[in-house]
């Protein structure tokens, strides 16, 4: 019973001291585990920081295509408004193309 009692305080001893798990010949053992955990820790770690930075240029992608649509509505809003009859009428009154409107509606030569 004593040579189990002092069996168990050196285990508890050595698990505090640290000298149970991370010894230098547990280290010797299985360095390519711990190299291969190492790398795969780093691969994660740069595939979050690729990802963060992706998400990134997506959002500002998105706002430039927002802001291009805006721009291209805009462009048709101010087409719109040139093409109306009354800003033609204007443009051939001040260019003196000697042109008018018609007084009377189309009509069919055919029937």
């Amino acid at each position: 019973m004593a040579s189990q009692n002092n069996n168990s305080s050196k285990i508890v001893r050595n698990v505090v001291q640290g000298r149970i798990f991370l010894t230098l010949n547990f280290f010797k053992k299985n360095w390519v585990y711990a190299l291969a955990f190492i790398v795969l820790m780093l691969m994660y770690i740069s595939n979050k920081y690729m990802c963060q930075n992706h998400l990134q240029q997506v959002m500002q992608l998105r706002l430039e295509l927002d802001n291009a649509r805006t721009d291209c509505v805009t462009a048709s809003a101010k087409y719109n408004s040139m093409i109306r009859e009354s800003q033609m009428k204007n443009l051939v009154d001040t260019m003196h193309l000697g042109l008018t409107s018609p007084d009377q509606p189309p009509y069919k030569l055919f029937e």
